[in-house]
């Protein structure tokens, strides 16, 4: 979208070429609405279980001289809805030469293979492109599900970092032993390793309580009935390995623990859930800034959506050069500027030096050093990190409705989540007044920024 790439008016210190995919979006719809003759755009997204989602907006007519940016604002477009709603089958409503370059792109052969194929590990279906009418394009069929909340009895609640793994034993809402442990999971390409260390953790909360009646989990990645459909911390698991030994393993280990109620979240719904339950609010979209970017979105009635809300791989700077997602090969998608990768490549940008030797989770760590000890370079890095979130809570806000923006996990420990919060505060208040007067941002307390998460997962399950 070259005719409307906006530069900034909070310019992120490390980084003068960002570009905000927010103020792109808003040019090109004016734009359009200024050429008198918008033409609708409707784009369907249908999930197995029945349920679509129906995302409406306008491009410009064809033969206008701007109608060429049409096709690069559809797919970015459809590469954030994909992410944020999921589906096997798009569903285009709208011109017709928009259609087809998307059935290009987006194809087992096209520049998008990467979501193509994800999408159909996650719903086990062929994906599909179909191009028709605006008006024929079929209204919304969304749901809703209660999410957690459930604080009776004697429970472990386990959150699967790329990094670390964090459990707690929580006894009736109270959190009575929490524990970190450094893993490796996205490295190791035997399965055995995840399922011991999950085991590990398991028992070594178990041994703080008397018994263990319910047990809920928190994981990176695509869960379905408590099946892994995709998941980054198996990402070193060959395919037809995953198939047999990693799909059905938390349904092994339910089995494993005499069959007690167990439930698998993905982190993100897991993080908005910490929001809504120590807030008691709604309308709650949680981001954790972890080894990867992770979030979740818990409606106006408490439910989440059936949605899938993985913002790791949802664009956000349209900058032609902006940084690759070593894993989609895409450009200028959350991973790289919500996580310890966009803390890291911040710090190179800034010339800090930092030890090759050390695991990414060890090099965040020296950053967070470095910053607690005063390091004016350092303090730039998490300014950066804020300028990109408050243009992107704003891109965000076009497509959820948002009135909190919980923002938790290990790059926010420390002094760097204040400085993230406040610079992001900064950006709303000066490009978008409008939305800073009502979408809060919230900053949990150092303990819940890092064991929150599995003390949130230990309320999925209920039990009777």
């Amino acid at each position: 979208m070259k005719n409307f790439l906006i530069k900034p008016t909070v310019t992120p210190p490390l980084d003068k070429d960002f570009r905000p995919a927010v103020l792109a979006n808003h040019a090109f719809l004016d734009a359009v609405r200024s050429s008198g003759k918008p033409i609708p755009l409707l784009i369907g997204l249908e999930r197995s279980d029945g349920s679509l989602s129906v995302f409406n907006s306008h491009v410009f007519q064809k033969g206008s001289s701007l109608a060429k940016e049409n096709f690069s604002y559809a797919e970015r477009l459809i590469k954030f809805l994909l992410w944020q709603r999921g589906g096997y089958k798009v569903i285009i409503g709208g011109p017709e030469d928009i259609g087809e370059y998307i059935k290009g792109v987006y194809s087992a052969n096209g520049e998008r293979a990467f979501d193509v194929d994800l999408m159909e590990q996650v719903y086990e279906r062929k994906f599909t492109v179909e191009v028709t009418l605006p008006e024929k394009v079929p209204p919304p069929r969304e749901k809703g599900t209660p999410l957690g909340r459930h604080l009776n009895g004697c429970r472990i609640g386990f959150d699967a970092g790329a990094s670390d793994r964090k459990v707690a034993a929580v006894i009736d809402g109270k959190d009575v032993f929490s524990e970190e442990v450094v893993w490796d999971p996205k490295n190791q390409s035997d399965p055995q390793y995840h399922y011991s260390h999950i085991q590990d953790a398991l028992r070594s909360a178990a041994r703080h309580m008397p018994r263990v009646d319910a047990i809920g989990i928190s994981s990176a990645g695509i869960y379905i009935n408590n099946r892994i459909m995709v998941a980054s911390i198996f990402r070193g698991v060959p395919r037809e390995v995953f198939e047999k030994k990693v799909k059905n393993l938390f349904l092994d280990i339910k089995k494993e623990w005499g069959n007690i109620p167990l439930e698998v979240i993905n982190d993100g719904e897991v993080t908005a859930l910490t929001g809504s339950m120590s807030l008691d609010v709604n309308r709650v979209l949680g981001i954790a800034l972890g080894s990867s970017q992770a979030g979740g979105y818990v409606n106006k009635d408490g439910n989440i959506t059936g949605w899938l809300n993985e913002l790791a791989f949802v664009p956000v700077d349209f900058n032609p050069d902006a940084p690759v997602d070593e894993w989609s090969g895409d450009r200028g998608c959350g991973v790289q500027y919500f996580s310890q990768v966009a803390a890291i490549r911040l710090a190179v940008s800034a010339g800090i030096p930092l030890d090759n030797s050390q695991t990414p989770a060890e090099k965040l760590k020296s950053i967070q050093t470095l910053l607690a000890n005063g390091d004016k370079k350092t303090r730039e890095i998490f300014e950066t990190l804020g300028c990109y979130m408050g243009y992107t809570v704003a891109h965000y806000a076009d497509f959820y409705d948002l009135q909190h923006v919980l923002i938790l996990g290990r790059v926010t420990s420390g002094e760097g989540g204040n400085i993230i919060l406040k610079k992001a505060g900064e950006v709303l208040e000066k490009e978008f007044p409008a939305i800073s007067s009502r979408i809060a941002l919230h900053l949990p307390d150092e303990s819940n920024r890092r064991v929150g998460q599995a003390i949130a997962a230990a309320s999925l399950p209920a039990v009777s």
